[in-house]
């Protein structure tokens, strides 16, 4: 089969080297490369490195290097024509149809871009020009100067009455009206006896793809009268208005070389964000952002930032874009939004305050989690638990539509957090009291509280009446209550470094220092726990460097604890290793120690991570409850705290029956 250069660029854009060679190597980021042991020969050390943004990979150990094509063709031994075909099914890529024409088809598309080449020369020569004078006026009051036109190679189409300009200027160059038509230069029909041109008394931006190959233009009205103020070449045979970028092949060196990537409206705003020094600036090209221009996104950068206008308009379009990617998001890439002062556009800003009044913006940008939410609540009334129940409804059917199960569980997670955040006003627990289902890692609803005080939200929360508003005798200590209580003041998040390290998170360290294998696949969930002791804090990020240094390509579990505990040590830990030691004072749990099975290791890991969570989230809500008590000593409040010690205690009695389990476990491992 005869693939054409296009159908080529068209594949090493829509997958990435590092997915592609991630499903063969165990790859890990290092920079802006990602980093992997060689598939073409044994090595201990690293030295297969692969750029996403330049679409190669490199193989010191062997020489050998190339694109995804010839990575599929050296890996699985494959000719050109299966392994494109293969890499085309992976990207969910229709093969070219095989007819007699392709090579004819394929040269017709050589002409069509010398068409629009020559078409982008004749609009830059107009704007040079007498005629256009009008144009480059425009552009000095929009501080674009020449050296910036000729940077993006702005153009201008003559004004009327001339509508046959550009037509007439390529026919002389032996370009034919079909192939005008074809890449819509000229507009033509069943109901237009003559075709003309498309584009007239318009500021012209080309539209370039990764190659620099001039594909459309995007056209700027100079006057106010006209149907659209900004016309864009129609669908081609080289343009797909949904697949590319403004400024794509530039954003994506620049992204490369350390730019913010920062997706803005227009082409005026891309160019006003570069000349400000944002060189990752791109723009959809006169639509709303499409799934596949979020894909090229991600290609280039993690978190692209999506600044908008501060206006209405601006907002819908952040929103949108907001839902569009959520199904999408995967660990480490997600969006962030940046929203303009309101009335101003990039390209104002710039020009009012520079750069300073930009990287303000961007320094305020929010996570693509804080829209959504901020979307939710917006105009919003939860006087009553039904309107509760009904946000609590919404945020989890959110959350449920993100493919990827494990940031599936973190936004679920985080948007109950919100939820109790927001309807726990400062005072006792009352308003939103519903058990609903949407819960965090703690397995229980959050309940907001407020002292039996008229909340924010037009609810009225249980105070003194009682539970349900009915009168009832109220709790009235002898004096002030004390927050916090003993069993809060001594927890390791009141003590800090003064304390020992607590028996769980000893227990955690352990079991991650004698199975360093767990970080294979539980690497984000390590990195995102929640320690209380600052030394816990620095033994963690010592067993992730350790783990980094390749300990976890050893096939022998034992010579894997051993070269990781050896590592630890050389990196100043040792006493911070006899704290976890002495922080273990009751019998070993069996399942976090030298030697233990498999299947004990991850029971034991997944117990001891979900009462560590459960445990950090009831301590928190302890807090919140003694604070409440302190401030409104009413006998709801009173009742919230019993109710949490309870918890606590369930959670330590829980803890205890996996430290007796793991005990017997242990004796039963050695008897056999």
């Amino acid at each position: 089969m005869r693939f054409t250069p296009q159908f080529l660029d068209e594949l090493r854009a829509r997958l990435s080297v590092s997915e592609v060679v991630g499903k063969r190597v165990k790859l890990k980021k290092a920079g802006r490369e990602w980093k992997g042991l060689s598939p073409f020969q044994q090595e201990k050390t690293p030295s297969f490195y692969v750029n996403d943004q330049k679409g190669f990979y490199h193989d010191f150990s062997s020489g050998k290097h190339g694109d995804i094509i010839t990575f599929v063709m050296e890996t699985d031994g494959l000719p050109f024509a299966e392994a494109v075909e293969r890499l085309a099914g992976m990207a969910g890529l229709p093969l070219p149809a095989v007819t007699p024409d392709a090579a004819r088809h394929e040269q017709r598309r050589r002409t069509l871009h010398d068409v629009m080449e020559l078409a982008a020369k004749f609009f830059a020569e107009t704007l040079a020009s007498r005629v256009g004078a009008k144009a480059r006026g425009y552009l000095a009051d929009r501080a674009i100067s020449p050296a910036t036109q000729v940077q993006f190679r702005l153009g201008y189409a003559p004004p009327p009455p001339e509508r046959f300009a550009l037509k007439e200027h390529l026919g002389k160059l032996g370009v034919s009206v079909e192939d005008m038509i074809e890449t819509g230069l000229l507009v033509a029909g069943n109901d237009i006896p003559v075709p003309y041109d498309r584009f007239r008394d318009r500021v012209m931006f080309p539209i370039t793809d990764l190659r620099g190959r001039v594909i459309a233009f995007g056209g700027r009205a100079l006057e106010k009268d006209v149907p659209a103020k900004y016309l864009n070449s129609p669908e081609t045979p080289l343009f797909h208005k949904g697949d590319n970028l403004y400024n794509h092949q530039t954003a994506r060196k620049a992204t490369h070389a350390g730019s913010a990537l920062i997706v803005v409206e227009g082409y005026v705003d891309v160019i006003a964000m570069v000349t400000a020094g944002f060189a990752g600036a791109v723009a959809p090209l006169g639509t709303a952002l499409t799934e596949n221009q979020l894909a090229l996104l991600w290609k280039m950068a993690d978190e692209p930032i999506l600044c908008f206008d501060g206006d209405r308009a601006g907002q819908k379009a952040a929103y949108r874009a907001a839902d569009l990617a959520l199904p999408f998001l995967a660990p480490g890439k997600s969006l962030r939004f940046a929203l303009l002062p309101e009335g101003q556009d990039p390209d104002d800003l710039v020009r009012s305050g520079g750069r300073g009044a930009i990287d303000d913006v961007i320094a305020a940008a929010k996570p693509l989690a804080e829209m959504i939410w901020s979307r939710e609540l917006e105009g919003g009334n939860f006087a009553t638990p039904e309107r509760r129940a009904a946000l609590e409804a919404r945020v989890k059917e959110l959350s449920n539509g993100i493919r990827d199960e494990v940031v599936r569980r973190y936004y679920r997670d985080d948007f109950a957090e919100r939820l109790r955040r927001t309807f726990a006003p400062e005072g006792g627990r009352g308003g939103f009291a519903g058990r609903g289902n949407f819960q965090g890692n703690s397995g229980r609803s959050f309940q907001p509280r407020n002292g039996g005080q008229a909340n924010r939200f037009g609810g009225q929360g249980f105070g003194s009446q009682g539970r349900r508003g009915a009168p009832g005798p109220a709790f009235i200590p002898s004096g002030p209550y004390q927050a916090a209580s003993p069993q809060l003041a001594a927890s390791p998040i009141m003590k800090g470094q003064r304390s020992a390290i607590s028996r769980r998170e000893a227990l955690i360290l352990q079991i991650l220092i004698n199975h360093p294998w767990l970080l294979h696949d539980h690497l984000e969930e390590v990195a995102a726990l929640e320690l209380a002791h600052p030394e816990a804090h620095k033994l963690r990020a010592g067993i992730i460097a350790a783990f980094a240094n390749d300990h976890h390509h050893s096939p022998d579990p034992g010579e894997l604890a051993e070269k990781m505990r050896a590592d630890i040590e050389k990196g100043g830990f040792s006493q911070l290793l006899q704290r976890v030691e002495n922080g273990i004072t009751t019998a070993a749990v069996w399942g976090a120690r030298e030697g233990a099975a498999r299947d004990d290791v991850l029971s034991t890991w997944h117990q001891l991570v979900a009462l560590h969570r459960q445990y950090h989230s009831l301590l928190r809500e302890l807090k919140d409850a003694e604070l409440a008590l302190g401030e409104d000593p009413s006998e709801a409040n009173l009742a919230w705290l019993r109710d949490v010690k309870a918890r606590i205690g369930e959670v330590d009695g829980t803890e205890a029956l996996i430290e007796g389990f793991g005990e017997l476990s242990g004796r039963f491992q050695k008897s056999v």
